[in-house]
């Protein structure tokens, strides 16, 4: 017999004895009684010992021999510690850490709430949220994957997009409907601005200035009001009715959706800069970042539906 085998007809053994009877033991062993039988034949034709005879009298039942009984401890010890051996290893079975740097405003206003989604659909992957303002290098730092906002060109990182925002005023509801009302962009004049400056290095970041050119308006009155450098914090400064921001799509969606933000006019306009999933080039055919990859596109597009 060969060695599975073995094993197949040792652990029919040790439930026929404990079972005294081969049908209770296919029972537990999910075989037929006819399977556990043959087992332990062939194992006694191997071995040259008779393990099991039938009781001559009384009901009938199986009669470990002497040879089965001194084993039988031997086995159930053994079996114990087969099984334990596989707790342990699937005990071990490491969930993969994908370490993931993102930017803070895009987290806050769009990944953190979404993550129990990737976590349902990946359970064997542990996200590793750095919300960092600066960009990590990935050359000297244990940084799996990133999210980046900009023209797609870092150096030794390979990009993909998977989101473009478009631009345009959102405020609190409260200044539809106060003193003066905010109904027209020449309402703007009576408002501040909320200027974000997280991007002011890149050109291609829109501004109240590019907004002001679009609608028409006198420039000269977009360079006024408050200047923050976080997205996050100007869209709060916003839902309080202390101003009026220049909303990006997916940053101010939820807030759109839940009614803590609108935008009282257009126009919209869109942007050469996007969002891109970058990582290392080596990494590009790494099975979890192209998993994380595709969940982001999934996302996005769903939002979009």
């Amino acid at each position: 017999m060969r060695a599975p085998d073995h094993l197949n007809a040792l652990r029919a053994v040790e439930a026929a004895a404990r079972h005294q009877s081969f049908a209770l033991a296919a029972q537990e062993l999910n075989v037929t009684p006819a399977a556990v039988g043959q087992l332990v034949r062939r194992l006694e034709e191997s071995l040259g010992v008779e393990l099991f005879h039938r009781a001559q009298s009384g009901p009938a039942r199986l009669v470990v021999t002497e040879a089965a009984k001194a084993v039988i401890p031997d086995l159930r010890s053994g079996f114990a510690s087969l099984s334990a051996a596989m707790d342990r290893l699937r005990s071990a079975r490491k969930r993969r850490v994908l370490s993931v740097t993102v930017p803070s405003a895009f987290a806050d206003k769009w990944l953190l709430h979404r993550l129990d989604a990737f976590n349902q659909q990946h359970p064997d992957c542990e996200l590793l949220i750095d919300t960092s303002t600066a960009l990590v290098d990935f050359a000297s730092q244990s940084v799996d994957v990133g999210i980046r906002y900009g023209a797609g060109v870092w150096p030794g990182l390979v990009a993909f997009p998977f989101a473009r925002d478009a631009f345009f005023p959102v405020c609190s509801p409260a200044l539809l409907e106060g003193a003066p009302a905010l109904r027209t962009p020449d309402d703007l004049q009576h408002h501040p601005l909320i200027h974000d400056t997280s991007m002011a290095s890149t050109s291609a970041f829109r501004t109240w200035r590019d907004w002001h050119l679009a609608a028409g308006l006198d420039v000269s009155d977009s360079e006024r009001g408050l200047r923050i450098n976080d997205s996050a914090a100007a869209y709060r400064m916003a839902m309080t009715g202390n101003g009026v921001a220049l909303g990006r799509t997916t940053l101010v969606e939820q807030d759109l959706e839940d009614g803590r933000l609108v935008c009282p006019f257009g126009p919209i306009m869109d942007c050469a800069l996007a969002y891109y999933v970058v990582c290392r080039p080596q990494d590009v055919q790494d099975a979890t970042i192209i998993s994380f990859r595709d969940w982001l596109i999934t996302e996005i597009h769903s939002d979009a539906l």
